[in-house]
């Protein structure tokens, strides 16, 4: 590995510009094509969503729920990895960070709260109640526990301060390992067909070899239907952000993930409004989250040292090292929030506030963190001390038994409550 004090000029100059980030504006092509130049990606990245969500929603009857949602993450975060291997690709490793962090944070203090809104929102109209928890369905516990694993590991790397090719690989290992564990996890039973929304009941009342040509064409046209239009989605919003005034750096951290991540959030609130599917939602975010803690991870010191001709690692400075820090401490408390299978109402309006409170106020990035640290310890304390038991741990063992005897059925849905 390349020593720190041999690689300062070459990121020096990096950094002065000799390759600066761009997601190309199409100013030029605006200009001869006029505004259907802007408009026509958003309606392609919404149907790509619907195409893909309704693939994932008939394909857990084929493969575990998990599994079809793991894929699920693959292709909506296409755009989020077109984006990120640009930055790397342009050597900027604030940038890199910037990006990394701020999608990761956005899933979580946005998404996970939002998802919780929209299902409170479907239960008062269907039911005429408040909703006061999502409890998770006992397969979940596999995402929810696979979701620690990197970001125990990312301890490490804000600790040396340096992201290297072995983390990489650590990371390629950590998800394969979760994958895996998803194997564990049988099909939905077919009586859970009745559940599903017209356009995915339809396809499953198919013949079997009807239902799988169409699952499949549902992921291959969604996911390219995706890849063609979430880099002019992408560069028609920076468009429109430049003509706003908005900063390049503030572009890179929140807007372009918010958009890169419209995919996921999208289908995660069309399962969220509907009665019993808000666990699904949620492990949707979730599973993106260990994507992106993992593969999206792995691939930035891969393209950066393509990117600069030889092996290298990615640099950290302490602004940086604060920025991920604040990461990981609020994927951590997320963690060990879901850790007893649930999500309670207050716990997702507390993750929304100090969200928001470190999106409005940059200055307060380090007293969040100590907040979210603070808030982590206290659900240890409750974990080890007063419940004495961690829920998703049992619930893993108890699907590892059954697994292992007879490789039983899915495990019930407990739904909402």
């Amino acid at each position: 590995m390349t020593s720190p004090r041999s690689t300062r000029p070459r990121r020096s100059a990096a950094r002065s510009g000799t390759r600066r980030f761009a997601i190309p504006p199409p100013a030029a092509a605006g200009a001869s094509a006029g505004l259907w130049t802007f408009l026509w990606p958003a309606p392609c990245v919404v149907l790509s969503a619907f195409l893909i969500a309704w693939g994932a929603e008939c394909a857990q009857f084929w493969i575990s729920r998990g599994l079809a949602l793991a894929i699920l993450a693959w292709l909506q975060a296409l755009p989020e990895f077109a984006v990120e291997a640009v930055i790397a690709w342009s050597q900027h490793v604030p940038f890199m960070t910037a990006n990394f962090t701020g999608s990761l944070r956005l899933l979580v203090g946005l998404g996970w709260p939002l998802i919780f809104g929209v299902a409170a929102f479907g239960t008062w109209r269907r039911e005429g109640r408040l909703l006061r928890r999502i409890e998770l369905d006992p397969e979940n516990c596999i995402e929810v526990l696979a979701l620690g694993m990197p970001i125990l590991y990312f301890v490490f790397i804000d600790f040396k301060r340096t992201l290297t090719l072995i983390d990489a690989g650590v990371l390629l290992a950590i998800y394969v390992t979760y994958l895996c564990a998803l194997r564990m996890v049988p099909p939905r039973e077919t009586e859970h067909i009745e559940d599903l929304e017209t356009i995915p009941r339809s396809i499953m009342r198919l013949p079997k070899r009807g239902q799988l040509t169409v699952i499949i064409s549902l992921f291959v046209f969604g996911g390219l239907l995706l890849y063609a239009s979430a880099g002019p989605f992408l560069s028609s919003m920076l468009h429109y952000a430049v003509a706003f005034g908005v900063s390049e750096y503030l572009f890179i951290q929140w807007v372009a993930p918010f958009l890169s991540e419209f995919p996921e959030k999208l289908s995660a609130m069309y399962w969220a409004r509907q009665k019993g599917k808000a666990p699904m939602a949620l492990m949707n975010m979730v599973s993106a989250n260990i994507n992106q803690w993992t593969m999206l991870a792995a691939m930035i010191p891969v393209v950066y040292s393509f990117s600069v001709g030889r092996v290298m690692f990615v640099p950290f400075d302490d602004h940086q090292r604060g920025e991920i820090l604040l990461t990981v401490a609020q994927s951590l408390l997320g963690m060990l929030l879901l850790s007893n299978m649930s999500f309670h109402i207050l716990e997702a309006t507390g993750i929304f506030i100090l969200w928001l409170a470190q999106f409005i106020r940059p200055d307060l990035h380090a007293t969040v963190t100590l907040v979210y640290l603070a808030w982590s310890s206290v659900e240890l304390i409750l974990i080890l001390a007063v419940r004495r038991r961690v829920a998703a741990v049992a619930a893993f063992v108890e699907l590892w038994r059954g697994s292992k005897a007879s490789g039983g059925g899915a495990p019930r849905a407990r739904g909402l409550s």
